[in-house]
């Protein structure tokens, strides 16, 4: 049987990440483009790209400061840009061989129960069209609230601004999680899920 490819996305503070470690312990295979990203950016040319573009300031001891990358590319439009054309390219293909390989382990026989794919703007970016099925995690404007203070994130507005609605994910995705509750229930939740992909 074919390893599904699962997009699963989510507002900031909504629990994309407590979501993706779940279907991880249920015996998903996950990647976060968050973290394809963090990888990338203690590449070499990478690196020499961003200094070029904006000077010594944004690396710090040879590594890539991304407060400050933030700053600048979340406060213009074109640097976000430039900054999205440069990485994007080098994330699908992370994401391309990534899911390649969950899709053979599957053919092998040492199946994994889905292939999950976390990234923030799925929709946006017009990469679920890549997948077989998709997760919307949402949570209430409270819990929200409450995960988001004290972290610290830089230009949150600009951030949320650029994706869709928690509503607006929800709609269009395959299945769409509350995500008010225990991690437990987060879990309880996702297994349903997946149960429902391999009927």
């Amino acid at each position: 049987m074919a390893v599904p490819l699962i997009g699963l996305t989510g507002g900031m503070g909504a629990g994309k990440s407590t979501a993706l470690a779940a279907l991880q312990r249920l015996g998903a295979e996950v990647l976060s483009t968050d973290e394809v990203v963090h990888e990338l950016y203690g590449e070499q040319s990478v690196k020499d790209a961003v200094v070029e573009r904006w000077g010594e300031d944004v690396a710090r001891d040879g590594a890539i400061d991304r407060g400050k990358i933030a700053e600048i590319v979340f406060g213009e439009r074109a640097e976000r840009q430039w900054l999205e054309g440069m990485l994007w390219p080098l994330v699908g293909e992370r994401v391309a061989a990534w899911a390649q390989q969950a899709r053979q382990a599957g053919r092998a026989g040492s199946s994994p129960r889905a292939a999950v794919l976390e990234v923030p703007l799925l929709f946006e970016s017009g990469l679920d069209a890549a997948c077989d099925a998709t997760i919307s995690v949402s949570a209430s404007d409270e819990e929200i609230e409450r995960r988001t203070s004290g972290r610290g994130l830089v230009g949150v507005a600009q951030r949320t601004g650029r994706q869709l609605t928690q509503a607006e994910k929800a709609q269009r995705a395959t299945f769409s999680i509350v995500n008010d509750g225990s991690v437990e229930e987060l879990e309880q939740k996702l297994a349903e899920v997946l149960d429902n992909l391999s009927e």
